[in-house]
């Protein structure tokens, strides 16, 4: 059963929809929830409130058991513990050698607390140790030793989905939306390779988004990820979906298993403006001539985040002439690319440093040659100039023909849940 809510913002439209469809958290979802109930909610803290000024709290008689809590102090070491409360060794043996998960108990941390339950004779019954917000690692004895378990909360991954129309801007437009800001930057990254966000953006554009919204106990906790998303671009379609391979790598990919991600980003600013093209019989702005632009131009205020659009290795970091503070980055045997007017580069970077994609290199700036703070930018493949804007960029690998029936099966109902998504919005217009 569906439930649909719309929300109508000018030509801006959102949909939320709770779906049957079940979905598997995965370890950032976790991340991600564990630091928003430490923002959020403090009745959920990971440790045990110990109002004396000792280290350990008084005891208190619980079914002819008393328990204890002893908050982790820096130094503290479970063995050190044991030592002080004159527990057995051969308790802290069987503990911390049961498997899967009697080893986490060697992983205390300073700022949580134990909880120790002892019998009347003062041998240890029960030890619990709150691991994280979510998860719980408690040892109980038991005949053979002592039993380890991780006692974990209920997390639920639910479907949300958002559609809005391009009215001024993706951001605008996307908060119209009710996507928050995270999740309005992840679409762009999503669909960064393929569509240029600073030049090709046009009023009636259409974004449809499916993401996660985590809950824990049933309570809604905190925002996940996109796991579906469908951008339409000047009557183009672009569509991607979520995957997670074998080995819990996840990355985003076209219906039919190519990846977004292509070995360059489209443009190195977000949300810049494109002020001048390539043009190799441009007139020069400062020296008044013919002279060839062999990049492409994006203004945006000073300090602007400059990021490197592919893997490589920086070969050249100075002055350079009238390109000012340049950047000059070797991406494999063929391709270079090429950032100058910087205003500063990126602190700690030098020649030789390897660096990822979408990493920071520097800030716009108008070093050199320039009336004004913008980003020049050039793409070279094999010493010889290319439009930036109108390369054909290299992708990287497919999903793999032994991976194709997992990728199917994870990745189908997303697809028809966002295309089911798209009709209903439709349908509520009346279109």
């Amino acid at each position: 059963m569906k439930n649909y809510n719309l929300i109508i913002f000018g030509i801006s439209a959102a949909i939320v929809a709770s779906v049957s469809y079940a979905l598997m958290p995965s370890e950032s979802d976790k991340e991600r929830i564990i630091e928003a109930l430490k923002t959020t909610d403090p009745a959920v803290s990971p440790t045990t409130k110990v109002l004396e000024t000792s280290n350990i709290a008084s005891a208190v008689p619980e079914n002819n058991l008393r328990t204890e809590h002893y908050p982790v102090q820096a130094g503290d070491s479970l063995s050190g513990i044991f030592r002080k409360l004159k527990l057995s060794f051969t308790d802290l043996y069987h503990i911390t050698h049961a498997k899967p998960y009697g080893r986490d108990f060697a992983k205390i941390i300073p700022g949580k607390t134990l909880e120790i339950k002892t019998d009347k004779d003062g041998d240890l019954e029960q030890l619990t140790y709150p691991r994280n917000i979510l998860e719980t690692l408690v040892a109980t004895r038991s005949k053979e030793g002592f039993a380890v378990e991780l006692i974990s909360k209920d997390i639920d991954a639910r479907i949300s989905s958002a559609q809005g129309v391009i009215n001024s801007s993706l951001y605008v437009d996307g908060k119209k939306a009710g996507l928050p800001d995270r999740l309005i930057m992840q679409l762009a990254d999503i669909f960064a390779w393929d569509v240029d966000f600073a030049l090709n953006i046009r009023p009636g554009d259409q974004f449809t988004v499916l993401y996660k919204t985590l809950y824990v106990n049933d309570k809604k906790v905190v925002t996940g990820d996109i796991i579906a998303a469908e951008f339409v671009n000047r009557g183009k379609t672009y569509t991607a979906v979520l995957f997670e391979d074998n080995d819990g790598k996840v990355n985003y990919y076209t219906p039919d298993g190519r990846s977004m991600r292509k070995a360059f980003l489209r443009t190195p600013v977000d949300f810049a403006r494109i002020s001048s093209r390539f043009n190799l019989r441009r007139k020069h702005p400062v020296l008044n001539k013919i002279r060839a632009h062999k990049g492409v131009d994006y203004a945006a205020k000073k300090g602007t985040p400059v990021k490197t659009t592919g893997n490589g290795v920086v070969t050249f970091r100075g002055h350079k002439g009238g390109y000012g503070r340049v950047v000059i980055i070797q991406h494999g045997q063929h391709y270079s690319t090429l950032y100058a007017h910087l205003s500063k580069y990126k602190r700690g970077l030098r020649k030789g440093d390897r660096v990822k994609q979408g990493d920071v290199i520097g800030f716009v700036g108008m070093s050199g040659l320039a009336t004004g703070p913008h980003l020049h930018y050039e793409f070279r493949i094999d010493g010889v100039h290319r439009n930036p804007l109108t390369v054909k960029l290299p992708h990287q690998k497919p999903i793999s023909k032994y991976l194709m029936a997992e990728f199917k099966r994870q990745t189908v109902p997303l697809l028809a849940q966002l295309e089911q998504t798209k009709k209903t919005l439709l349908a509520k217009n009346g279109n």
